[in-house]
């Protein structure tokens, strides 16, 4: 299993962060390779993204989401992965967003873009993505507050 970190400041309101990151079908505005996350219900995601040039599929589920705090999940077939983002008040209008993930790499494409850091990169240019996204509206375009 490979294992990203990575951190990012953004300059809006915890639950605005929250909030917007609890908008999983938007995903693919920020996150590079994804081609359409599909919520089948409060719990379940169904993923197809690019991966190393080739289409994936997968469902994930939500193992645990705490409004204001985190939001965890695991694959459940296809793409073997799972992690962990959080929210963390900085001040009353920044916000810390960390996400802990791994991930099986397949296949010569795949081990070797994790063993050179692509998937870290690939990550860190996702939130970077999603703090121009959510710094630029300045609110969020929906919320999900329940816990899993």
């Amino acid at each position: 299993m490979s294992t990203i970190e990575q951190t990012i400041d953004v300059n809006v309101p915890l639950h605005t962060a929250y909030n917007q990151w609890t908008q999983f079908e938007e995903f693919p505005s920020f996150m590079e390779g994804v081609e359409s996350v599909t919520q089948l219900d409060d719990r379940h995601l169904r993923w197809v993204a690019d991966i190393g040039g080739e289409t994936r599929e997968w469902q994930a589920e939500i193992v645990a989401q705490e409004p204001d705090r985190r939001v965890a999940w695991r694959a459940t077939d296809g793409k073997d992965n799972a992690g962990v983002v959080t929210f963390q008040p900085l001040d009353q209008t920044t916000t810390r967003v960390e996400v802990q993930m791994q991930w099986e790499p397949e296949g010569m494409k795949e081990k070797a873009g994790s063993m050179v850091g692509m998937d870290d990169r690939r990550v860190k240019g996702d939130l970077e993505r999603f703090k121009d996204m959510i710094e630029q509206r300045g609110v969020e375009s929906g919320a999900w507050r329940g816990d899993v």
